[in-house]
């Protein structure tokens, strides 16, 4: 950990678009604060690379708070860098040492494919959501907080699923390039409510199957996901979707 400024060494991922070869780039930063965040350093570097007529670094950022999801490197051969639940956004310089080399890929899946550079596209989660990630009861107005009781227990697992962001960090560090974290988070917040109950079933199937059409991978249970997802899902989604799964199979709607 630094605790005054710092000369770094970065490598970084260049790729033109999905369909070219891509490389390691090597750039020196020099006088880079530790309090810095890990997007503001490439900020630096980007002006940088402006100033002397060169492209500079393509990268996924939105919110810069945690919340988006969007920020999407893979820092030194882990998502979104050394700190356990935090984003790269949230990630900062103090994090690395003076003379540190640091090295910065994309995600690697087959259902991200690179934009350029360390951008990727990650439609893919939007169509898996688009399948089932939704109740279509009709509500109405809102209701008054105590008239539909769930136990807190059902209640607090149904908020923790739904503090996935859909960064797909889970998919970039599964040697199978599995999204059944992310998928299991959606289903499970809304399966754990009495609004979701409705579609339960038909949820799992849909949004299971166009998981498999995007060409994910299957889960073989290493955990790697749950440890470096930055809101720590739990892997207990992925066993609740599986549950429902099979359920699906013997259970239909009108019965639910």
């Amino acid at each position: 950990m630094s605790t005054g400024n710092m000369n770094l060494t970065l490598q970084v991922w260049r790729q033109k678009n999905s369909k070219s070869a891509g490389k390691l780039v090597d750039y020196k930063l020099s006088d880079i604060s530790p309090d810095m965040s890990f997007l503001e350093m490439f900020d630096v570097l980007n002006e940088q690379l402006i100033t002397k007529g060169e492209e500079p670094v393509v990268f996924d950022h939105d919110c810069r708070e945690g919340i988006c999801g969007m920020c999407s490197m893979f820092i030194n051969g882990q998502p979104h860098g050394p700190k356990d639940l935090v984003t790269t956004c949230q990630l900062h310089m103090r994090s690395f040492k003076d003379g540190d080399t640091i090295v910065v890929e994309p995600w690697r899946a087959k259902a991200f494919p690179v934009i350029k550079d360390l951008a990727v596209d990650r439609s893919a989660f939007d169509r898996v959501i688009a399948a089932g990630g939704f109740v279509s009861v009709n509500t109405g107005n809102a209701q008054d907080a105590n008239n539909l009781p769930i136990p807190k227990s059902k209640a607090d697992a149904a908020f923790e699923a739904a503090a996935c962001i859909g960064c797909g960090a889970c998919v970039a560090t599964c040697k199978n390039a599995s999204a059944m974290l992310f998928v299991s988070a959606k289903i499970s917040q809304l399966a754990l409510l009495p609004q979701g109950q409705p579609e339960r079933y038909r949820r799992v199937q849909s949004m299971v199957a166009q998981m498999d059409e995007e060409g994910f991978g299957n889960c073989t249970n290493t955990g790697a996901c749950e440890a470096e997802c930055p809101k720590g899902i739990s892997l207990e989604n992925i066993a609740r979707m599986n549950r429902d799964y099979l359920s699906a199979k013997f259970i239909s709607e009108e019965e639910v």
